[in-house]
């Protein structure tokens, strides 16, 4: 199967070799073609270039993107999408002045999910699940990483990832699946929070590792829930188990959730709401991707992560959309540019990179995701008839994207 493009007013992140991320000042530049084509061929992205250089037009299908704008798809690095229900109550809560803490020692928050979790069947999260996967694909997403975590026992969190096997065998989209048995420490483990740690590394983790279910392990970091110490416990069994670390970290205080992240090489620390020089200093030592969730930021009035600071440091910045039901009810990454631009004083092209090639490295997937590259997936978008790619962050509210293609097929 081939597929033409053409007459594309402009074709935005091209390379023509395959980078690992993008670092520090070098994020504000967004490669282009103007007036260019795009030839896929078996899923794959064959050749692009400028229109006066294409030679060979002959193709199963052609697309005129006349006045518009290809780009890769987004790759969402950190979702909670797997989930049975929704917190709305909460959300009034928060705007009563309850903080994300508070909520949490109480029952609600991640306890409340995982109790509705364990109370839903496989069928009825998969399907509720592939909505909002449809949803995040037609505002232009391609990759996505999904959590377990709202488990809270062995096999709820089973059931968890073995939903997320099935929509990876059957989404369109690149799907990771992630092991966060330490999201959070259930009622009944209050007080004696090591003997649930106990639980994840002596059962959880061996029993996800022998049945395959999961590429990554995450610990959720910080204050109020598991101690560097803790952390590090889990993070090694589950290393010693074939899984890469991420990390949630330094979202509610400055934890060392993000040095024990770079300790055990995790692809990416998340969150990471309070972070200073000596945290930016391990992170540039390291091949650690920093990745900031605005979405969680802005729905529970958080202070904001330092991008700009942690740029200047020289580092690479990814963002992705935490979409979960408790503090990011949202998958939409048009928004989380938006986001981007208007809290983190992110540019436009700085905050397509933080969202397409290094959030691509953010969820292991950038040697076929995140750019316009021969020989990567064929994942992109056309967008409707718009001025500019500015205009992408800057008309909030309203879905820019025209078509999709995931794998060469249009969706």
């Amino acid at each position: 199967m081939r597929t033409l493009i053409k007459n594309i007013k402009g074709l935005y992140q091209v390379e023509d070799n395959k980078k690992m991320a993008v670092c520090g000042s070098a994020m504000a530049e967004l490669p282009c073609i103007e007036n260019a084509y795009i030839i896929v061929e078996n899923g794959l992205i064959k050749d692009f270039g400028k229109m006066c250089d294409l030679k060979d037009t002959n193709a199963d299908k052609v697309y005129n993107a006349h006045n518009r704008y290809v780009l890769p798809t987004f790759c969402d690095s950190h979702t909670h999408l797997v989930y049975a229900g929704s917190r709305e109550i909460e959300y009034i809560d928060k705007i009563k002045g309850l903080s994300y803490e508070q909520i949490a020692q109480r029952g609600g928050g991640i306890v409340n999910s995982a109790i509705r979790l364990q109370q839903t069947d496989e069928q009825k999260l998969y399907e509720d699940a592939m909505q909002r996967i449809d949803s995040m694909i037609k505002h232009g997403t391609g990759a996505i990483e999904i959590k377990s975590g709202y488990g809270f026992t062995t096999e709820a969190e089973l059931k968890m990832l073995r939903v997320i096997r099935k929509i990876k065998e059957n989404s369109p989209a690149t799907i990771k699946a992630n092991f966060l048995g330490a999201h959070g420490v259930p009622m009944e483990y209050r007080g004696r929070q090591s003997e649930f740690v106990d639980l994840v590394i002596n059962e959880m983790i061996p029993r996800v590792a022998d049945e395959g279910l999961a590429d990554f392990i995450d610990v959720f970091c910080d204050r109020g829930f598991f101690t560097v110490e803790e952390t590090d416990r889990m993070l090694f069994e589950g290393v010693k188990h074939g899984l890469k670390p991420k990390i949630h970290a330094n979202e509610l205080a400055k934890s060392g959730g993000i040095q024990v992240g770079v300790k055990y090489n995790a692809l990416s620390v998340d969150h990471i709401e309070h972070t200073g020089e000596e945290e930016m200093e391990v992170l540039k030592a390291s091949q650690t991707m920093p990745t900031i969730l605005p979405g969680a930021a802005f729905f529970l009035n958080m202070p904001y992560a330092p991008a700009r600071a942690m740029m200047e440091y020289g580092l690479p910045v990814a963002m992705a959309s935490d979409f979960n039901p408790g503090s990011s009810p949202s998958g939409n990454m048009q928004l989380i540019l938006t986001f981007a631009c208007v809290n983190y004083k992110l540019t436009p092209q700085e905050a397509i990179n933080a969202t397409t090639i290094n959030s691509a490295y953010a969820m292991d997937v950038v040697d076929s995701c995140g750019s316009i590259c021969r020989g990567k997936k064929a994942n992109f978008y056309i967008t409707k008839e718009i001025p500019t790619i500015e205009y992408i962050p800057y008309y909030y509210g309203e879905n820019k994207v025209d078509k999709v293609f995931l794998n060469g097929v249009e969706q």
